[in-house]
């Protein structure tokens, strides 16, 4: 069983910033795009963001500029980077494969306070 432990969520002030990594336990973790996803309070849980396994990223619109998703395949982690961190940013991130599997990690809890 696939196993995604995510961490590095804390609170942060709006303008600051945070790495979070993600680690996967199981699967060829190099041949396998990957995605950050988060989920606000009352919210359903959204895509932020997509690396192939070639090394080719895509953001959601709310997040482009300020977030850059990365990986090290070698570690079977991948890595998200939040600059300009924003309130609206306030959610319980996770990872996953991309498009995601149905196996989803406990998440890390990331807010910003304003």
């Amino acid at each position: 069983q696939v196993q995604l432990v995510e961490s590095g969520g804390r609170l942060v002030q709006s303008g600051g910033s945070l790495r979070l990594p993600c680690a996967r336990s199981w699967g060829i973790f190099s041949i396998s795009d990957m995605g950050w996803y988060r989920q606000a309070p009352g919210n359903q849980r959204e895509w932020v963001a997509v690396i192939t396994r070639r090394g080719t990223t895509n953001y959601a619109d709310a997040v482009k500029g300020r977030f850059t998703i990365s990986r090290d395949n070698a570690k079977n982690t991948v890595y998200l980077q939040m600059n300009s961190l924003k309130p609206e940013d306030t959610a319980v991130y996770y990872c996953n494969t991309y498009p995601s599997g149905t196996s989803w990690g406990q998440g890390t809890q990331v807010t910003v306070s304003s």
